[in-house]
Order: structure tokens, then sequence, then C-alpha cells
């Protein structure tokens, strides 16, 4: 077989970015930002102020930045239409979910936070498994994937 016969499929770059694929790539970025800020507030006390526990505020930082990494790179792909780029997008908002749900079972100021993580990852899962974005990204389903051979 020639590679005439076989075409490999790629993303869909032939349009405009579908605007959910943008928003999901956004929210992505939201949540690396806020990883990165949250990581950095807790390298500021854990240096600064005076905590419980000063390595662990450092270390707790450091692994918050270091895990902004994820969406922030998948926020990357996704606006540039890579297809690998949905499944760390995917497993960033499988991550938040029992996250958001630790923040609602708490007190105080951790409940609004948690709703708003809550909110922000179901609805970036519903963008990233929507048919636009996996067309979009060149995503062939299961049972799919002889589909450009025929």
């Amino acid at each position: 077989m020639s590679s005439e016969q076989t075409p490999i499929t790629g993303p869909d770059d032939t349009g405009a970015r579908p605007r959910r694929l943008t928003y999901a790539a956004a929210l992505a970025v939201l949540e690396g930002v806020a990883l990165v800020v949250g990581g950095v507030w807790l390298l500021v006390l854990g240096l600064a102020g005076e905590p419980d526990d000063r390595q662990q505020a450092v270390t707790g930082g450091v692994t918050l930045i270091v895990l902004a990494l994820l969406p922030l790179l998948a926020a990357r792909g996704l606006f540039a239409r890579r297809s690998w780029s949905r499944g760390p997008a995917v497993i960033t908002q499988i991550m938040a979910l029992p996250v958001a749900y630790n923040m609602l079972m708490s007190d105080g100021v951790a409940i609004p936070a948690g709703i708003v993580l809550a909110v922000v990852a179901v609805t970036a899962l519903v963008l990233l498994i929507n048919a636009e974005t996996t067309r979009a990204l060149g995503i062939r389903g299961p049972g799919n994937a002889g589909d450009g051979a025929r």
C-alpha cells in the first residue's frame, strides 16, 4: 500500500478554531494560572511568614507550581489544535473534581472556591468531549480508526 491509499488525517485546520475548543483552552489556562498563584502564595507564606511547618508550605507551593504545567501545556496544545492535548486537559478536570468536592465539604471560604472549581471542571469536561472539539483536534473515536484507509 502506498501512502496515497492510506491518508493520515490530522486536526481539521481548515477554518476558524471552534469556540468550544477556545473556551476549553481558556478554562485550562485559568486553572493553570490559579495553580501558579496558589503555589506562589504558599511559597511566600512559607518563606516570609510564620507557617506551622515551613518545609510543608514550601513543598506545597513548589508542588502546585509544577502541577500548573499540566493544564498550561494542555491549553497551549488546545489553542494549537494538537490532538494530544485533550488527554492532559481531561485528566486535569478529573483531578479537579475530588479537590472541589473536598472544598465543598470544608468550612468557610473554601466552599465558594469549591463551587467555582466544580463548575469550571464540569464545564471544561463537557467542552472537551464535545463532537465539534473532537473533530477540530482530529481525534477519531473507537471503531473509526480504519476510516482513513477506506
